[in-house]
């Protein structure tokens, strides 16, 4: 379960954040996660739940979840599609020179403090 690397990653990167801006308390956290990244976003959720009673800044921070689409870039035809639709073959010529343009990542969108 790598949620939980993965959470823990991002309290530690709040918890400098909160230091190096002099907050006092995170709200909410909202993170953008990519449709084809791996991410389970239920047990991410749970990962997160345990761990941000753990942080000082975290102890009564929401998490807020936006799951962004995963699109592919086609080279054959210079097009793009939708990744989970589709896989990778491109439907607009069938070739398999495609390549993931976006829809992995997971990015900390915004952060809500006092």
């Amino acid at each position: 379960m790598h949620e939980m690397g993965i959470v823990l990653h991002l309290a530690k990167t709040l918890d400098q954040t909160a230091e190096e801006n002099k907050l006092t308390k995170i709200w909410r956290v909202t993170l953008q996660v990519g449709e084809v990244s791996g991410i389970m976003t239920d047990l991410f959720e749970d990962a997160w739940n345990y761990f941000r009673v753990r942080h000082p800044y975290l102890t009564e921070a929401k998490l807020e979840i936006e799951t962004l689409p995963a699109v592919t870039w086609c080279d054959s035809c210079k097009r793009e599609y939708e990744t989970v639709k589709y896989g990778r073959t491109c439907p607009y010529c069938g070739s398999g020179e495609t390549w993931l343009l976006r829809g992995n990542e997971c990015i900390i969108k915004e952060i809500e403090a006092e």
